[in-house]
């Protein structure tokens, strides 16, 4: 008998075992985190980092994520372990918690440091301003919404085991009487665009994609797991699927298969929300205390955030630089040895198009900083911060929900999102699995190139036109090549990328994501595909469902569905049945809704989602007692043209950013747009206040 059961036989596992198990399975994530690390420091030093070191180095874990990370992969090393430990016969399938007691699932949970997900949380009585994880948004149920949780589920997940294998992860296995097909193959047949071969929106300016980028950061990041379970693993060039390893691989007729290996590599992302759920501005100021503390100005105490001590832009603020010894950035331009900038968001250096928009909200916060302390200087650090902190965060909401999200789901946005009508406790604002991956619809949305213009609105010599890939992880074309100006300026004047059936997703993110310093880049749209298989999502049909839309069977009702006769053939060829098709794919190939930019499916989802998140918000800008009847006056007015204006040394801007516009037809003086009237934030001193009192007391 084996010695894991216990006397009796009866298949259930000795106390011993488990605790031995539990331990194994800490020894095994441990090592291989040490490995991991030491592996990526090897790489830095050697200047050989890949294109999976740089996607990794943006969704590395920090603080408290990491441990939720750690103990994720504690649970589910030790999970495999007891499997392998009681499966006596390879034909018995079950799931290993089925054979554990109540008593023997919460060793695991405390043992694993699982068990933070269920710990109680104390709030405080009276409390002013949002916590920076989230915590205590609601009183009722304080961790909703918070960081470093699981994403919400709306549907039961779809794996192919039932706990934690992805769909597809098993050559050959049938679902619903037809093979999965590889996301390459998929990518390069019906995502592929060639970078010439793109339609301009003749609407919107690239600046409604950017920001839709900074609203997806402020509310999701999906962090990258801890490497697996044994150093051994190789997921750079293994090509076989052992967890974390879940390597893309590439068909036959692959044009990669002539100069490369035969996959891309991928590793599996822990289920959990490393950032609030709330629009919080976490990009800004993060979403743990730790890393909130990091970012901020430590010196001066006076509630500002910490800026570039080495470089500045024209005179303004840049954002500060994290350590150069364990930053990618440095190898995109050896010989400026420029390092990632640092931010409330790993993701910061991403692109340039983001970089700009974190250093405009770190200079309109320290502005609001230095304003309010005139106003009020009797105020200390931590009120300018929060009270600064306060109205930046409005002013995102604001600008997502009266500007961008219109555009966005245009006829759609009242069905999904009704007019506000006040807070709801029992609303859950957790982001879901399916919006994280289908807010993904915008790498569709996304330039081949690009383009900055000088104060004249032309084009800044040889920096103005530079292919995408070449921007990734790049502060140095900040630094050295004029400044976040020239970068907003051409946000502002070029049209976005039209997403067309035919046009998805261009070369440069197809082919050549994260090409800094290698060959071989990654595939975004393939990657997006595999992470929605990765999380469990279940696929194209039970999300109609879902959503209340038709779930169409057969080439002619898919046909009628995307209203394109040769797509829904193709995808038919891909996956056999519409109910196998990948979210990402299906959904950002339907036709648009009625003047908007995504179809129904993606209305449902982003519209339900975008509701959650301000209806379950304690904190939202409207929410009555959040701000004065003057302060709600005064910040209806702001726009994203004035943050702008504000912060910038640009002087002519259009009062629409979102739209294209034309220079100079469409652009006006910044003294013209509208600006935050910072009066309702007077604040008398308390002494000044009871003297007062006292003053209307005597003269009765």
């Amino acid at each position: 008998m084996d010695s894991s059961l216990n006397k009796e036989g009866s298949g259930v596992l000795s106390d011993s075992s488990l605790l031995s198990s539990i331990s194994e399975a800490r020894q095994l994530v441990d090592t291989a985190y040490l490995h991991a690390r030491k592996s990526l420091k090897r790489n830095l030093e050697e200047k050989v980092a890949n294109p999976m070191d740089f996607l990794k180095h943006l969704k590395d874990p920090v603080g408290r994520t990491r441990s939720a990370v750690r103990a994720a992969d504690y649970l589910e090393t030790t999970l495999k372990l007891l499997k392998i430990k009681l499966q006596l016969s390879g034909k018995w399938r079950f799931n290993v918690t089925d054979l554990l007691d109540r008593k023997q699932k919460e060793v695991i949970s405390k043992e694993t440091g699982c068990d933070y997900q269920i710990r109680s949380i104390k709030c405080p009585e009276h409390d002013i301003y949002r916590t920076i994880t989230g915590e205590c948004n609601n009183r009722k149920h304080s961790h909703l919404g918070s960081s470093n949780r699981a994403f919400a589920r709306w549907l039961p997940a779809a794996y192919e085991d039932g706990v934690s294998v992805p769909r597809g992860a098993s050559e050959g296995k049938l679902y619903n009487g037809f093979p999965l097909p590889l996301v390459r193959k998929v990518s390069n047949e019906i995502a592929h665009t060639a970078n010439e071969n793109i339609t301009q929106d003749q609407e919107l300016s690239l600046v409604f994609m950017h920001w839709g980028q900074w609203v997806n950061h402020d509310i999701d990041l999906a962090p990258s797991s801890g490497a697996g379970v044994s150093p051994e693993l190789h997921c750079e060039t293994d090509c076989a699927f052992k967890s974390p390893c879940f390597p893309i691989k590439f068909p036959p007729d692959d044009p990669r298969m002539l100069r490369s290996n035969l996959c891309m590599p991928f590793i599996q992302s822990a289920s959990i929300n490393a950032v609030s759920s709330f629009i919080d501005a976490s990009t800004v100021y993060g979403s743990e205390d730790s890393v909130a503390k990091s970012i901020r100005n430590q010196t001066d105490h006076l509630g500002l955030m910490a800026v570039n001590q080495n470089f500045t832009d024209a005179g303004l603020e840049l954002l500060p630089f994290e350590n150069k010894t364990k930053s990618v950035c440095v190898l995109t331009n050896e010989s400026v040895n420029i390092p990632c900038f640092k931010a409330g968001d790993k993701r910061v250096t991403e692109n340039l198009g983001l970089s700009a928009l974190h250093t405009v909200f770190l200079r309109e916060h320290n502005r609001l900083v230095s304003e309010l302390r005139k106003l009020n200087p009797h105020w200390d650090g931590e009120k300018l911060y929060q009270e600064s902190r306060k109205i930046v965060v409005a002013i995102i909401q604001i600008i997502t929900y009266r500007d961008y999200l219109p555009l966005l789901l245009a006829e759609e946005t009242s069905k999904w999102i009704p007019s506000y009508s006040g807070y709801n406790e029992d609303v859950d604002p957790t982001v879901s699995n399916v919006f994280s991956l289908a807010f993904r619809f915008g790498h569709v949305s996304v330039r081949p190139f690009v383009s900055r213009l000088d104060d004249s609105f032309q084009p800044l010599g040889s920096f103005s036109h530079v292919p995408l890939h070449l921007t990734f992880c790049a502060p140095w074309r900040i630094i050295m090549e004029g400044g976040i100006d020239p970068l907003i300026r051409g946000m502002v004047v070029d049209h976005a990328k039209l997403m067309k059936q035919n046009q998805l997703l261009v070369e440069e993110l197809q082919n050549h994501l994260f090409e800094q310093t290698e060959v071989m880049g990654l595939d975004l749209a393939a990657l997006n595909m595999q992470r929605g298989r990765d999380h469990g999502l279940p696929g194209y049909n039970d999300w109609r469902r879902f959503c209340g839309l038709s779930q169409p069977q057969n080439i002619d009702e898919f046909s009628e569905v995307l209203g394109n006769s040769k797509l829904a053939k193709k995808f038919m060829e891909l996956y056999g049945t519409p109910d196998n098709i990948d979210l990402w794919i299906g959904a950002v190939a339907e036709p648009f809704v009625p003047q908007g930019r995504v179809g129904p499916l993606l209305a449902c989802i982003i519209g339900t989602q975008f509701r959650n998140l301000r209806d379950g918000d304690r904190f939202w800008w409207e929410k009555p007692g959040v701000f004065t009847p003057q302060q709600l006056h005064a910040l209806r007015k702001i726009s994203l043209s004035t943050v702008f204006c504000d912060n910038t040394h640009i002087k002519k801007i259009p009062r629409d950013v979102f739209k294209v516009n034309s220079y100079p037809e469409n652009f006006v003086d910044c003294h013209e747009i509208d600006t935050l009237d910072l009066s309702p934030w007077k604040d008398e001193p308390e002494s000044v206040t009871k003297g007062k009192q006292l003053s209307k007391v005597c003269q009765k």
